[in-house]
């Protein structure tokens, strides 16, 4: 397992050096400038706002310098909109409060859907497994950007039970319509993939052996089947996981929590390359350091993928 862990390790680290790497290459390929307006600005003042942020210096100088200052000492540069803040500091300020509602949001997206998809395979054809699907098959064709402007409008507009929006330190009522908003979606997701793998292992004739020699319902079903039933469970959770970081672009604009979401969409309008490189390098990270985990917890499950 260590020899696993280690291996999997070593191809983690040089694809995140890439990313960091390709995302600097692209955006120095990047056409337009932020520091562009409505009048161009004499050449003159633009080198001296070039040499300022280092942009005068050979790309590879650039690159190595970018690459150097993440990896050593986790520093984005400066913003190229915000002059007096630097792109670790609006991530600090920003990702804690995404983290916190996507967090929430997956566990609440897992055990929920987890949940479904083990009482609709347990019980096939019944009037629960038509729930549990008809609820997945609803909140699948439900995206975040569809529900949650559906969940303003009913619960802050019309029945005035919860606040539409802002964040408030993360008080639980600023909280309930963002975690519904993005969890959904990806609940339906598992809970359709829980089902089906689930229907698939009580097929198996090992199970027909642990049913044969008596073991009660409940213990058979969460120490023989249910283990097996999670390996196509959890090697969907790595990109759940991230798809809910991700997703907090709709959540920031519609509710206004103030995230990284927002500032990548402002990122994006102004051209703040430095403050889009840095969120997307995050985003990546954690999709391969998720993945990463995913893989070890699949491997602890299944010894068959060490090898």
């Amino acid at each position: 397992m260590a020899f696993y862990i280690t291996r999997r390790i070593l191809v983690a680290v040089p694809t995140i050096l890439a990313l960091i790497v390709f995302s600097f290459i692209i955006m120095y390929l990047a056409p337009g400038s932020p520091f562009a307006g409505e009048r161009p600005l004499p050449e003159a003042t633009l080198a001296n706002i070039e040499a300022l942020y280092g942009l005068n210096r050979p790309f590879y100088e650039q690159v190595f310098r970018y690459v150097w200052n993440i990896v050593v000492h986790f520093d984005f540069g400066p913003s190229l909109v915000y002059r007096d803040r630097s792109v670790s500091e609006i991530i600090a300020q920003g990702f804690p409060v995404t983290l916190t509602y996507g967090f929430l949001s997956f566990i609440v997206a897992v055990s929920v859907g987890v949940v479904l998809g083990v009482v609709a395979a347990l019980r096939q054809n019944s009037w629960l497994d038509y729930l549990a699907v008809g609820v997945s098959i609803g909140a699948q064709v439900l995206p975040n950007f569809v529900m949650a402007p559906i969940l303003v409008l009913t619960f802050t507009l019309w029945l005035g039970w919860l606040p539409g929006g802002g964040w408030q330190g993360g008080e639980l009522p600023y909280l309930i319509l963002p975690v519904i908003a993005l969890s959904t979606s990806f609940m339906a997701s598992i809970a359709r993939i829980t089902r089906s793998s689930m229907l698939e292992v009580l097929n198996a004739d090992f199970i027909f052996t642990v049913r044969a020699k008596g073991l009660p319902k409940r213990r058979w079903v969460l120490r023989h089947a249910l283990k097996p039933a999670m390996l196509p469970v959890i090697s969907y959770l790595g990109p759940t996981f991230v798809g809910l970081i991700t997703g907090s672009v709709v959540i920031d604009i519609y509710f206004s929590t103030g995230g990284i979401g927002q500032y990548f969409v402002n990122a994006a309008i102004n051209r703040d390359y430095s403050l889009i490189m840095g969120i997307t390098i995050l985003t990546g990270t954690l999709t391969v350091v998720f993945n990463l985990l995913v893989d070890i917890a699949y491997a602890w499950i299944d010894p068959r993928i060490r090898y």
